[in-house]
Formats: structure tokens, C-alpha cells, sequence
């Protein structure tokens, strides 16, 4: 047990101090510049945590584990050990109790006096120095604080400690391997609840003056670009975001530097006394808006960062400070985070890791999706992303060359399905001028956004624009004509249920080899979209005196309806007509869903009117693919139940929303954008210029919205052909349920007819398919980014399977919450929240309520109309949230990150859409009627 300093080998064992030690040491005796330290190993951790966990602090549950190599004297031997399937009142009381023993412990008086020995000889200026845990994994490296896999980080580390107080800071540091969020961490990656040793380093302390955080690759997307964060003061500030942080991104073949400053405001410092905890302050003026590092200072820390990730192999995430002199200081590495770590290629050199996203894909394809589902999806980014490709001037070539990326563009990750970032970017980087659009299109895929082209770039993107000023003048003609060939083969589709099999199969050939000449004209659409909006904000940014997004955003309100607005509308229309007759109005705002397929009936029977009747016929017809789940083939939508329109109007019909209201509101919020326009930026040209780029995008808006719609009827055509060969393949004897077809891929739907199929038991492939979904819908969610290793089936490849955790409620309790985004919709309005995760929800259930979701789509229109107010994770100023939350007038903010985990259900929260926060209500604050109905309900 006896300390062990530097010089020691032992201080290279990872199996007595951990990975992050042995890294260090490693690095410090191959010249890095590491401050000197020494270690109090894991054994110490043994005995003091076997003397506590052994008393009966709670009552042992049944089927307590034993972590893999922790020996006789580890926690879980301890009689309190809880089981992994213990449930989390169960773990927080037991961590809370093994944290609260452990932090009063005291260390045995041989190796204090061997500590303080050593503290006298390392202690830095003032006396000082940094305690800090390292988790130690098992003996095969792994586990939290792994070779390959640093975890969460959620152990204590503790800067300018006093000598003094060094021995009272090392027990804090074993209790840390004890807090909740590391007992709940490890059982969400599906480790023993009791499964940590804690080694604890005493190091020298820099006295630093800036601090930066490094990575040799992009931790979003695996490029090989290094990124780094530089704060003023110490480390904290940058690692717990606590200061305002300059970016650098740092190209390894040029060394150009990219810098993204902002003006600094705070810093972490050390605190007045001795002993104090580091304390936020303000940042000197002279300091706030200059670069926190030099370009000469970021390529030095890119070079550091390089010969760290040479030095161990895959890429590396460091941490460092430099002290007055600009002699920078390395004070930890580590593996890079991703969600699963890099792996050797076939030569032994470390692999590009795979990077996946499902940010805005969710917004299609939410929860767990069935084989039809995905299969159908691969085939409409295939076919439509090389149309539109081809047309924005890729040579044929090229697109054979990289076909495989086409074909793998979507992933089906556990159920989910996700984006193949890499795919995405070797693809895109073939359009012309892709540079000049490259930060929209990030933020709408989840990054950061933070992409500026740089001049060399730029120059390389001049010769494009007369190519691009071509395609952008055919465009308008090309959207007319797509437009009139959709509206007439959907008219041609009539009468499908009474077509073959040979029939639909052909309907469904042919309509998805047109989809694949002509839909690519919809994202051309999106491209000029993107770049005037990039365009338009930088202007309004510039010569605006005001919110640029809350201007611009009110400036796209007005102009001809799309078809999704018309839709809405259409729905109001129906709910006045409803609302008109009181018996059928009193009959509708009290059904059920199975009341209200009787309802639908008896209403186009007539039994309510001619009038009514045709109305709801011609709702049914012109909206009836249009659904919150209306790209989930599983999903039903109007069309095959007609009883959802009777469902989603009802809140309409309590709340008494007009159309002419809605038109008011969109009317009223333009021209309050106009005179912010007016009042921030007195030039009348400039004026004129900015409302000339917001006449284009409204109109680029609208033709997204109308060949979005326009996509929920391909589906919705699919979803038709699909089930009715389902229903086909049940007469045959194939299938025992026509919606068995969700778990076959659609072609092997078709192949049971073409011959094509290579397992001809259908029924035992849906038994398999099913069970596999079933599994993945009672797993954990992945995430929204997550990285594959490289040469490994991806499969193997995820983070290990756990059960997900239940969802939060109002009942949880908590601190509250204090959340900025993006302000998308003026306004301020109190609520009580209603967290969705799944746009199936009863609208019913949204009404006055302020509806919290990670995305929403056109499918979500009918949740929307009746809330008082959103707040949504993902997101941008043209996204489906921001533009729908400005059309009705409720106060809206999007890009808030974590908002469904933080955000409990029925919690009462304040949403401000001119400032982008949302915060939790004070409990005094909230109406007493509230606080009485939610006494009596409980």
C-alpha cells in the first residue's frame, strides 16, 4: 500500500494506479512537460473502502455481483453491495451512504507520514497543489477510465490544494467514485454498481494563466483537424464550461488556424484562502476580446497534440495550461471520447473512427423503426441525393465512383435509424460551391456549425458561380413541372385496392424510378435555401441594429400558403365547421379515438350535412397522408384510418381557433419584423436588399414545404402499395397479419411475388425481425452522435446494450432548470410543460400546455396548434419548429440542448421566444388554482 512517486516503474502499472497516471508518468519520463507527481495506488482505495462497505449501511439486496478483478478487498465484496438490477433508490442510497463513509476517512499513520513527505517535496508555489481520481479498470483495461475508453470523466479533481489539506482532498477523491452521477453512469453502461477502485495523484501545481483542452481529431466527425478550447484562468473553466472559451481548429498538412473568439466575460481562478475552491470572476478588459491563444500558440499546442496521439496511437483529447512565461504545461491525456473508441486497421495503425448522427433524422424516422421502414429509406436517399448530385453538376463518373457511399448513407443502429457522417461528407464535398453553404448545412445536421471556408477555399468556389447562377435561374421552371408531375400521378393512383399484386408492384417500380430522375430538384431547392440564408444573416447580422434571428424570422411570414400550412388550415376549417353544430361539437370534444372512427363515419355519411360531409371527403383526399409518424411505413395514417382527423381536430374544437385568427397571427408577426427592420437599420438600400433576400427565401421555404408534402404522400402511396400486398400475402397463406410486412424489407415483399427471395419463410423472418425490434425498443437510446471502430462489424462495434432508464416526471423533483437556445418566436408565456417524445401523442393532451420535444416535423402540426409554446432540442432559424412557432404566434425556441432530460413532465417553466431561455417556474410563482389541482390530482 505504500506510495508509490515518480521514477517508480509501478508508476507505469495501470493496474495499480490507473490509466490516466500511467499515461501520464509514460509521458513525463519521454520528455513531455508534465509536472511531477505521485500516487497513492489502488490498494489504498482497497482498504479503506473493505473497513466501510462491510458495515451494514443498507440492506443488501438480492443477487449482489463482484466486479472482474477486484479482488477480495473490493467494494463489491462488502455485505452493501447492491445488484445491477437494483433499482435507483436502491443505488443513490447506497452510493450516498459508501460516499459520505469514505470522505470521513482517515489515511493509516504510515502512509500519511509517507504523503506528507512527499507533498513537502512536490508542492509548488504557495504551497500548492492538484489532487485528482483516476477510476482503475480491470485487468484487461477495461472498464470506466479504460485503455481505450476515459468514460465520463465524473471523478473529483481538485487544484491549489494546501499542503494541509492535501490528505482531506484524497478521501473526497475515493468518495467521488461513489457520487450518484458515477453509481447511475456505470449502470448505464451496464458495469456493476459497485464496480470502481479509485487510485488518487498528487501533483505539482502550475500556477497557469490559461488553460485549453485539445483534440489531435474532430471529436464530432473523426477529421483529421485538431480542435482546441482556450480559456483564460485554470482548467475548470474550459473542462466544466464554466468560462467563455475561444475555438482554434487547427489544419495538420498547413497549419492554418481558424479561430472562432468570443468576447470574454468570465474565468475560473483559485480562490482567496487557502484551500478556497476555485471561484468564476470577471475577465480583465484588456483581455476580453483578443484570442485567448496566439496562431504561433495554437499550432504549439497542435504539435503537442500531435506527438500525444503519436506517442500512444489513437487520437487524444489533453488537457494543459500555460503559465506567464507561455511555457505550456501538459496535465492529462487521455483517448478521445467518442461513444466507442478508434481500433487498429488490418496494419496496426490507428483508424479513422465512423461518426453517426440521427440529429434531424429523428424528425422522420423517430424511435425504433421496422425493416420496411428502413429499407424504404435507404432507397429514397440513395436515388434522391445522386439526382440531385447529377444535377448540381457532379460528373457521372465521380458518382459511380462512390456509389457505395450512396448505398450507405443511413444506418439501421439497433432500430434506429442514423446518418453515416462520413458518407455525408465525401458526397456533399463533390457539389460546387458546397463551401459557401457548409455552416447551415452542419448546424442542420447537429454539428457545430463553426465551419468558415478559408480564402483558398473561397477562391476555389468563384468559378462554380456561374454554374450555380444557371441552375438557381432554371429552378422556379423545374419546381413547376415536378409539382404538376406529382399532382397527376397521385391522381392516377386512384382505385389501388382493387389492383394485383403484379399491378402495385409495378406502381411501386415505376413511381420509384421517377422519384429517382426528378425528386433531386427538391434538394437543389435546398442547396440555394441554405445559401441565401447564410447570405441573408450575415447582412442582417452586419447592418441590422436588433436579433438577427428574430428579424429574419419574422421576415419570412407572410407570401402564398404551402401546402402544409394549407393543410392546417384546412383542419380549422373543419374544426369551425364542427364547431358550428353544438350537438356535434359536444359529441367530438368528448370521444375516444374508438368513438371516433363512428364519428368520421357518421359525418361522411351525411348524417351531419352535405356541406360537412364534402369538406371532410375533401380533407381525406388532399391531406390524408399527413401523419406525425407519415415516413414510418409501421405507422397508419388518415388515409387507412380516417378516424385520426376526428382525433387530431378535437382540440380545435375546444379551443375555438379560427383560420382567420391564424392568418392574423402570421400577418401580425411579419409586420412586426418590418418594423424592427425599419427601426434597426435606417438605410433605405440596405433595406431593400435585406426584404429582396427575404422574398427569396420565403419562397425557397415554401416550395421545401410543398415537396415536403408532397413526400408525405410518396410514403403515404408506399405505405398503401405495401399494406395492401400485406393483406395479399395473408390470402396466400404467407403471412398471419397483413402489418407483418413491417418486418420485411420491401424487397422481400416484392420478392415473394418476383421469385426473388432468398429465405422463403416468411413468417419465421418476421418472428426473428420482430423480436429484434421488440429488444431494441426496451434498450437504451444510443444517442444522438456516437462513433464506430473502423474494420469492425458496426454491430460489434456499439456501446453495450442496457435497459433504458424510465422517463422523467414532474414528480422528480429537482432543482429546476435554466436553459438558452435559439429564440425562433417572440413572446413570453407560462406553462405547464408536456415533454413528447413520440408525435403519436393525443393532441388532446398538448392543449395549453408547452410542448418540449427533441424535433419536430410537419406531422407534429396538429400538437403544435393547440400548445401555448415549444421548446425543442434541435433545430435552426429554417427549421420545421421555428417557422411553424412564428406562423401560429406561441413563443418558440429551438436548439436547446437536452431539453426532454432536463425538462421534467407537467413541471411549470417559462419560455421567453425573444431571448431564447426557458427556466423552471418558482414554485411561489405558479397560479394557486395550479398547486390546488395538482394536490388534489396527486
Amino acid at each position: 500500500m505504500a506510495l508509490i512517486r515518480a521514477g517508480d516503474p509501478r508508476l507505469t502499472d495501470a493496474t495499480l494506479v490507473g490509466h490516466k497516471f500511467a499515461r501520464q508518468e509514460r509521458l513525463r519520463l519521454a520528455g513531455f512537460r508534465v509536472p511531477e507527481f505521485c500516487c497513492l495506488p489502488v490498494s489504498a482505495f482497497d482498504e479503506a473502502a473493505t473497513g466501510l462497505l462491510t458495515a451494514p449501511a443498507v440492506s443488501p439486496p438480492a443477487g449482489a455481483e463482484t466486479p472482474a478483478g477486484a479482488g477480495a478487498a473490493a467494494p463489491a465484496a462488502g455485505a452493501s453491495a447492491p445488484s445491477a438490477t437494483a433499482s435507483t433508490e436502491e443505488l443513490l442510497a447506497w452510493a450516498t451512504a459508501v460516499a459520505d463513509r469514505l470522505r470521513s476517512a482517515t489515511l493509516p499513520a504510515g502512509l500519511a507520514a509517507e504523503l506528507d513527505e512527499a507533498v513537502a517535496a512536490l508542492a509548488g508555489p504557495g504551497d500548492l497543489l492538484a489532487v485528482r481520481a483516476c477510476v482503475v479498470a480491470d485487468a484487461d483495461g477495461v472498464g470506466e477510465d479504460g485503455a481505450t475508453d476515459a468514460f465520463a470523466g465524473l471523478t473529483e479533481s481538485f487544484l491549489y490544494v494546501p499542503a494541509a489539506d492535501v490528505a482531506r482532498r484524497v478521501a473526497a477523491c475515493w468518495a467521488s467514485g461513489f457520487s450518484p452521477e458515477s453509481v447511475l453512469y456505470r449502470a448505464r453502461r451496464g458495469l456493476a454498481p459497485a464496480a470502481t477502485r479509485v487510485a488518487v495523484g498528487v501533483q505539482r501545481m502550475v500556477p497557469g494563466v490559461r488553460s485549453f483542452v485539445a483534440f489531435s481529431r474532430d471529436p464530432r466527425t473523426g477529421a483529421a483537424e485538431t480542435v482546441v478550447a482556450a480559456a483564460h484562468g485554470i482548467g475548470e473553466g474550459v473542462v466544466q464550461e464554466r468560462a467563455d472559451v475561444d475555438h482554434f481548429f487547427v489544419a495538420p498538412d498547413t497549419g492554418a488556424v481558424r479561430a472562432e473568439t468570443v468576447v470574454k466575460t468570465t474565468m475560473v481562478c483559485p480562490g482567496d484562502g487557502p484551500g478556497a475552491d476555485p471561484v468564476v470572476r470577471p475577465v480583465p478588459a484588456e483581455l476580453a476580446t483578443g484570442p485567448v491563444l496566439t496562431d504561433d500558440e495554437a499550432r504549439q499546442v497542435a504539435a503537442l497534440a500531435a506527438e500525444v496521439e503519436r506517442f500512444f496511437g489513437p487520437p487524444q483529447d489533453i488537457e494543459g495550461t500555460l503559465t506567464t512565461d507561455g511555457t505550456i504545461h501538459l496535465v492529462q491525456a487521455r483517448p478521445v471520447v467518442f461513444a466507442t473508441p478508434p481500433a487498429p486497421t488490418e496494419d496496426g495503425a490507428t483508424g479513422t473512427p465512423v461518426p453517426w448522427s440521427n440529429h434531424n433524422i429523428t424528425e422522420s424516422y423517430p424511435g425504433i423503426s421496422g425493416a420496411l421502414t428502413y429499407s424504404q429509406a435507404r432507397v429514397f436517399y440513395r436515388l434522391i441525393f445522386r439526382d440531385v448530385y447529377r444535377r448540381m453538376g457532379v460528373p457521372e463518373h465521380r458518382l459511380r465512383a462512390r456509389e457505395h457511399h450512396l448505398n450507405r448513407m443511413v444506418g439501421l443502429l439497433r432500430g434506429r435509424v442514423y446518418y453515416r457522417l462520413d458518407a455525408w461528407f465525401e458526397l456533399h464535398h463533390q457539389i460546387p460551391g458546397f463551401v459557401l453553404v457548409r455552416p447551415w448545412w452542419e448546424k442542420s445536421m447537429g454539428m457545430a456549425g463553426d465551419y468558415r471556408p478559408s480564402r483558398a477555399e473561397l477562391l476555389r468556389a468563384l468559378p462554380t458561380l456561374p454554374g450555380l447562377a444557371w441552375r438557381l435561374g432554371r429552378l422556379p421552371g423545374s419546381v413547376r413541372r415536378f409539382l404538376r408531375w406529382w399532382d397527376a400521378l397521385v391522381d392516377d393512383a386512384a382505385g389501388i385496392d382493387d389492383w394485383t399484386p403484379e399491378e402495385l408492384i409495378a406502381c411501386y417500380r415505376r413511381l420509384w424510378s421517377e422519384v429517382g430522375h426528378r425528386w433531386g430538384v427538391t434538394l437543389v431547392n435546398t442547396f440555394f435555401m441554405l445559401g441565401t440564408a447564410t447570405f441573408a444573416s450575415a447582412l442582417v447580422r452586419r447592418w441590422v441594429d436588433g436579433d438577427e434571428q428574430r428579424t429574419l424570422g419574422g421576415l419570412l411570414m407572410g407570401g402564398r400558403e404551402n401546402r402544409s400550412v394549407l393543410g392546417v388550415r384546412s383542419a380549422v376549417a373543419l374544426a369551425e365547421r364542427i364547431g358550428a353544430d353544438p350537438a356535434l361539437a359536444e359529441r367530438v370534444r368528448h370521444c375516444d379515438d374508438g368513438e371516433a372512427d363512428a364519428i368520421w363515419r357518421d359525418v361522411v355519411d351525411g348524417g351531419y350535412g352535405p356541406e360537412l360531409a364534402a369538406a371532410a371527403r375533401e380533407h381525406l383526399r388532399w391531406y390524408g397522408d399527413r401523419a406525425p409518424h407519415d415516413l414510418k411505413l409501421e405507422e397508419p395514417s388518415p388515409r387507412q384510418r380516417p378516424g385520426m382527423i376526428i382525433s387530431s381536430v378535437r382540440p380545435l374544437v375546444r379551443s375555438g381557433l379560427t383560420v382567420a385568427e391564424s392568418r392574423a397571427r402570421e400577418v401580425a408577426s411579419r409586420a412586426e419584423a418590418e418594423r424592427e427592420l425599419r427601426e434597426g437599420c435606417p438605410s433605405l438600400p440596405r433595406r431593400l436588399v435585406i426584404r429582396t433576400l427575404a422574398a427569396g427565401l420565403r419562397w425557397f421555404v415554401r416550395t421545401r414545404e410543398d415537396t415536403r408534402y408532397c413526400r408525405s404522400q410518396l410514403y403515404g402511396l408506399t405505405r398503401h402499395v405495401m399494406w395492401r400486398l400485406g393483406a395479399l400475402l395473408v390470402e396466400a397463406g404467407r403471412l398471419d397479419d397483413p402489418l407483418d410486412v413491417v418486418d420485411l424489407t420491401v424487397e422481400e415483399v416484392l420478392g415473394a411475388y418476383d421469385g426473388t427471395l432468398v429465405e422463403t419463410d416468411l413468417r419465421a423472418l418476421v418472428g426473428r425481425r420482430r423480436a429484434e425490434r421488440l429488444a431494441a425498443t426496451a434498450a437504451a437510446d444510443l444517442g444522438v452522435r456516437l462513433t464506430t471502430r473502423l474494420n469492425r462489424p458496426v454491430a460489434d462495434a456499439l456501446p453495450a446494450a442496457t435497459v433504458a432508464a424510465p422517463a422523467r416526471t414532474a414528480t422528480d423533483g429537482g432543482d429546476g432548470v435554466d436553459l438558452r437556445g435559439l429564440p425562433s418566436s417572440k413572446g413570453v408565456v407560462r406553462g405547464r410543460a408536456r415533454v413528447v417524445l413520440d408525435p403519436s401523442t393525443p393532441p388532446e393532451t398538448c392543449r395549453d400546455r408547452i410542448i418540449v420535444a427533441k424535433e419536430t416535423d410537419p406531422g407534429w402540426l396538429m400538437l403544435m396548434m393547440v400548445a401555448r409554446g415549444m421548446v425543442v432540442e434541435r433545430g435552426t432559424l429554417l427549421s420545421h419548429t421555428a417557422i411553424t412557432g412564428r406562423l401560429l404566434g406561441i413563443p418558440t425556441v429551438v436548439a436547446v440542448p437536452e431539453a426532454t432530460s432536463l425538462i421534467a413532465d407537467g413541471e411549470w417553466i417559462e419560455v421567453d421566444g425573444a431571448t431564447g431561455t426557458v427556466r423552471s417556474v418558482p414554485p411561489e410563482e405558479v397560479p394557486a388554482e395550479e398547486t390546488a389541482t395538482a394536490t388534489a390530482g396527486a
